[in-house]
This record gives structure tokens, sequence and C-alpha cells, in this order.
């Protein structure tokens, strides 16, 4: 087994301890100053926090990684980040011509392309097939049931998958490798129409994500099917969608109002510039899965009878908000915040605190919060998403 350095440097000289407004006192160890100096806000929280909250927070990088000869898979399910009951996400990485194997499953899976390129096949019930390339941006929505496989263009390819069940675990798909080494020969010779012996060759056991060949030109890959392609593409290009725009930053929603197949998982894209905030809010639909993709930012969640925690996250870190609970997410450091929020639905929702105000009688406000004319004056009857 490879032997890890032991001592890893400090990016900073200043060892944090928690320690805050006189409280507190120094951690003279043993401790994971790496962990803390990511940590900030479990370390010393803000003393707005309060009473007990379950945690919220689960890193891709802290997952066990599956390592194959076409790539890599790793995920966060409820075992990992037990709060995630609705939503499980899977960090896959295939090499160029690196196949996640033909297979489906119980769960609907949703994608974000990171990085890369890939080729995705799928058909479905009514024998409408459908072969297209993704690259950086894109997504796609595979309903559960529905076979389906992605294999690595030339650049190889990077995405997130998310499932719409907690439970998911990529070790449990349906994969037809796995099928026909379950199968009796003779029984795969009468399904089609062909001696046993022409089976002499399969694998004995699931291949999972394999290496293969580079595929060539989309037009090359295409195979004609006698019903057509399916009625709704399976892929969305998310990068084409003009951006909601507001002060600090920008907003992509993407659900079943533009992406018809995403029947069951609604998804929003956030950019967050430095110093902005993404507003106080919270969703009435269902529970937020969140993962973020780019920066660093600290979100405090309000859960009632006056408990709140705040937890920091950076880019590979997993993220959730329970239903209904209020929140925001603020970019802390100095490059632009991106993170997806997502939610095992339909349609996207938030119920905007601001908006919620300033669409409320004055009077009304002003006798619960005791807020000046100032404050009063600043609030928007429009949903302003991202402000700074």
């Amino acid at each position: 087994m490879k032997k890890r350095p032991l001592n890893l440097a400090l990016e900073t000289s200043e060892v944090p301890q928690p320690m805050a407004d006189g409280l507190g006192a120094t951690d003279p160890g043993p401790r994971n100053v790496l962990l803390d100096l990511q940590n900030p806000d479990l370390l010393t929280p803000p003393h707005t926090d309060a009473g007990t909250i379950p945690n919220l927070k689960f890193s891709f990088s802290n997952a066990h990684n599956r390592l194959s000869e076409g790539g890599w898979a790793r995920e966060v399910t409820v075992r990992e980040l037990p709060i995630s009951t609705t939503m499980a996400g899977v960090n896959m990485r295939l090499t160029a011509g690196g196949v996640r194997e033909l297979h489906w499953h119980k769960e609907s899976e949703w994608a974000l392309m990171l990085n890369g390129r890939a080729r995705l096949t799928a058909m479905d019930q009514d024998g409408h097939n459908f072969i297209e390339d993704v690259s950086e941006g894109d997504l796609w929505f595979f309903p559960a049931g529905i076979p389906h496989s992605i294999q690595g263009l030339k650049e190889g390819c990077e995405f997130l998958l998310v499932f719409d069940n907690g439970s998911f675990s990529e070790n449990e798909t349906f994969l037809i490798t796995d099928w026909f080494a379950h199968t009796p020969k003779e029984i795969l010779a009468k399904n089609f129409g062909v001696a046993e012996s022409n089976f002499a060759s399969i694998p004995a056991h699931e291949r999972y994500i394999f290496q293969s060949d580079v595929p060539g030109e989309l037009s090359a890959d295409q195979v004609s099917a006698p019903n057509g392609t399916v009625p709704q593409s399976f892929v969305y290009r998310l990068m084409e969608q003009e951006p909601i725009h507001s002060r600090g930053g920008m907003v992509r929603i993407v659900d079943s109002t533009n992406f018809p197949a995403s029947t069951t998982i609604a998804a929003a894209l956030v950019e967050v510039e430095p110093g902005g905030l993404r507003e106080l809010h919270w969703h009435p639909n269902n529970d937020e899965w969140q993962y973020y993709i780019e920066g660093q930012g600290r979100m405090t969640v309000f859960a009632s009878g006056g408990k709140a925690r705040t937890f920091d996250y950076h880019a590979g870190d997993v993220g959730y908000v329970p239903f209904a609970m209020g929140h925001y997410i603020e970019n802390t450091g100095e490059t632009p915040l991106r993170f997806l929020e997502m939610f095992k639905s339909n349609r996207f929702a938030d119920v905007s605190l601001n908006q919620w105000m300033a669409l409320t009688t004055p009077t009304l406000v002003q006798d619960h919060l005791h807020l000046n004319q100032t404050v009063m004056d600043t609030l928007h009857k429009q949903k302003q998403p991202v402000v700074i």
C-alpha cells in the first residue's frame, strides 16, 4: 500500500481557535487543523446559531471512490448524509472511450456535464431511440426504467448524476452484462433464436465502467428506429438559456416547464459574485439538495423553534436543506460561487423573504419587526434571487 505524507503544509500560518467574543478556549489538540480551516463556522459558530440541527453537509472527497479501467464513480446517499432522504448524487468520470455500460434504474436520473463531452444512448418503452452528444453545461434526464448508456468522447468527461431517492446507490443498478451473466445460456439461446454456443464469450460478471474505443462521428453511430426517435428530447442545453440577472449574480432555472422530459426533478444553477448573497428564502415544495461547483460559501439554515446552524461549503461539497426551512447562501470567497439547487419536484419554487415583506401591509411588517423607513423603502416587490 502506498504511504501518504503525514505532514501537509497549511495555507495559513494562523491556526484557528474555537474562541469568539470572550467565549470558548484554545484547542491544543489532537485536532484536524485543515478541516477546521475549511469549516470556520462549525469551529466558531455565529452567535445567531442556536439549538440542534442535523448535519447538512458531506463532501464527495470523503466518499468511497470506485475505480474502473474506464473511469471512476463516487456517491453521496442517505448512507453518507442521513438527512438526505429525497435525493442522492453520483460524481462520475469517464476516460476517452470509457463506457458506463447499458443499464437502467428504479429511479429517474438527472445529470449535469461538468467538463468534457459524452455520447448518450437510450430507448423508451415504445421503441423510440435516442443517441446524442452532450458537452459542458448540458443536462440530461432519463425517467425511471428507461435503459441508457454514457460514453466519454475524445476529451473524456466528468458529470454529476442526481437521483430522486436518497437511498439510491450506483452499485445497485440493472446492468445488461449482469443480467446476461445470471441467465442460463439455454434461455439466452431461446430468447435470441441462435445456438447456445454463440454465448460462450459473454462476461462472467458485470462490467459497470469499462474501456472501449473512442466513438466516431455522431452521424455514424445513429441507429434507425422503425418508431422514430423519442418524442421529447432527454437533453437540455442549459447554457443556451438566458439567465435571470439580478444584483450580485444570476440564476438559470430548469424544470418540466422548459425541459418537459424532467418530470420528477427541478433545478436552479446559481452564480453569486464575491460579496453577494442568494437571498433569504425557502422552498414550499420539497427538500433542497445542493451541489457546489465552484468557489466557496456559507449557509445558515433556520429550522423554526429558535434553531439555526451555519455550514461552510467548497467545490465538490453536497449541501441539504430540509423542507420549508429558511436559508441563504453567501459567497465568502474572492471568485464567483456556483452551485445547484435541486428538488424532487416537477416545478422549481421558492419564496423570497424580501418580496413577502414588500407585498404585505407596511404597518403590519413594521409592527412585527420595528423596522425604520429606510429598510421599508428598500423592499422589492419583484423577486431578486441574488443580491449584493
